[in-house]
């Protein structure tokens, strides 16, 4: 009787040990796909392609957030992977499905926003008046220091504009 509940708890603890390390793996495969909007951060196809240089002066610089497009899903999957495990370990029978859909419920929505509120960046929405006359707002991370009355380049063409300092 002793050898069958520990070959259970061994088969339980598996696959407790299986799901955190799928839901590890999902996390680091999310980190990889992360999105930069930052000013000096270039793709690979970005990069050896001509950009178009417009010259002005930093009317203002505003603080804003930049929150990504859309979820991975990683974080609502590996919370629910995570919650559903929690679950299965409270009462027997029945009442353990239960607790085992309730855990993986809850866990995929706290998964969800923990996700959520890390594809948040702080960045900089940044209006500058062209040497043309023309004005141009541009958002992106705040990682380069800009003020109002700075000499910037507008950097432009295959993808995002970029603001920089000359």
């Amino acid at each position: 009787m002793e050898h069958i509940r520990n070959s259970g708890l061994a088969v339980r603890g598996g696959r407790v040990l299986g799901l955190v390390v799928l839901a590890a793996s999902l996390s680091v495969l999310a980190g990889c796909a992360n999105q930069s909007a930052s000013g000096s951060t270039y793709t690979y196809g970005q990069a050896q392609q001509e950009q178009i240089v417009r010259y002005g002066t930093v009317v203002s610089v505003r603080p804003v957030t930049i929150q990504q497009d859309r979820s991975s899903g990683v974080g609502a999957a590996g919370g629910a992977a995570l919650g559903g495990v929690a679950g299965s370990t409270i009462g027997g029978g029945s009442g353990q499905i239960l607790t085992s859909i309730g855990g993986a419920l809850l866990g995929g929505l706290a998964g969800n926003a923990v996700e959520n509120q890390m594809a948040k960046t702080s960045g900089l929405e940044i209006t500058v008046r062209l040497d043309n006359g023309e004005t141009r707002v541009i958002a992106q991370a705040d990682d380069i220091r800009l003020s109002a009355g700075q000499r910037v380049q507008l950097i432009s063409g295959g993808g995002p504009t970029r603001v920089v300092p000359m």
